[in-house]
């Protein structure tokens, strides 16, 4: 089965799409993760990449393609693979199409999350990194807004500069200004399905399974 996620930031996309990976044996391809891998080790197109994050550069979309591509040829893809964020953009599903084409992988279901914007906003701006063990909370979660609920430190609990509330608008707004025609791209071509993405992780995950199972 070959999934792709969509989901403003937020909406907890990273998370459902690792949950689904193991529920379906299917692998997660996250953008972000197989860019770091390719860098780490040194991966022709790895290094390609490097170039421009050296530079403080945003990655090529076409980079990028190339990264989804070599993942997606992978043996791991062989029973399918969920997507996780890609494509953002008509430019990136212009780079997509032909790819899945050539690796006949072009039968894909796409689920998007779906989240009322002031629900992310009070969920994001809620939300405090660890600065010991690096872990990410959210306030509105846990018992104790002193104490790290992983680690166990006091007064390390930090808010990131990405998690105030106006940068945290501005992403929306780019997410909704660039994903909106990919959705509009994709919705006569293969089975979409809009799961809402505020409720309970485990309640997400389950109508997932059955949205894509109909």
């Amino acid at each position: 089965m070959n999934l792709v996620i969509f989901g403003a930031p937020g909406v907890g996309k990273g998370t459902q799409a690792k949950i689904i990976s193991e529920k379906l044996n299917i692998k997660h391809i996250s953008t972000g993760d197989i860019l770091r891998e390719a860098v780490m080790n040194n991966t022709e197109t790895g290094l390609k990449a490097k170039e421009y994050m050296d530079k403080g550069e945003l990655v090529p979309d076409f980079i990028m393609g190339q990264l989804v591509k070599e993942a997606l040829s992978s043996s791991e893809c062989d029973n399918g693979f969920i997507l996780d964020g890609y494509p953002r953009t008509l430019d990136q599903v212009n780079i997509l199409q032909p790819i899945l084409e050539d690796l006949n992988k072009q039968d894909i279901i796409l689920i998007t999350l779906i989240a009322d914007a002031e629900v992310l906003v009070d969920r994001l701006t809620s939300r405090r990194q660890c600065s010991n063990c690096k872990s990410i909370v959210n306030l509105k979660l846990i018992e104790d807004a002193e104490t790290c609920p992983v680690c166990g430190e006091k007064g390390t609990l930090m808010k990131r500069k990405d998690d105030e509330e106006g940068v945290i608008r501005n992403r929306l707004q780019i997410y909704r200004d660039a994903t909106q025609p990919v959705l509009d791209y994709y919705s006569d071509k293969v089975p979409v399905k809009h799961i809402t993405g505020t409720n309970s992780i485990e309640i997400v995950s389950e109508e997932i399974l059955k949205a894509i199972e109909e």
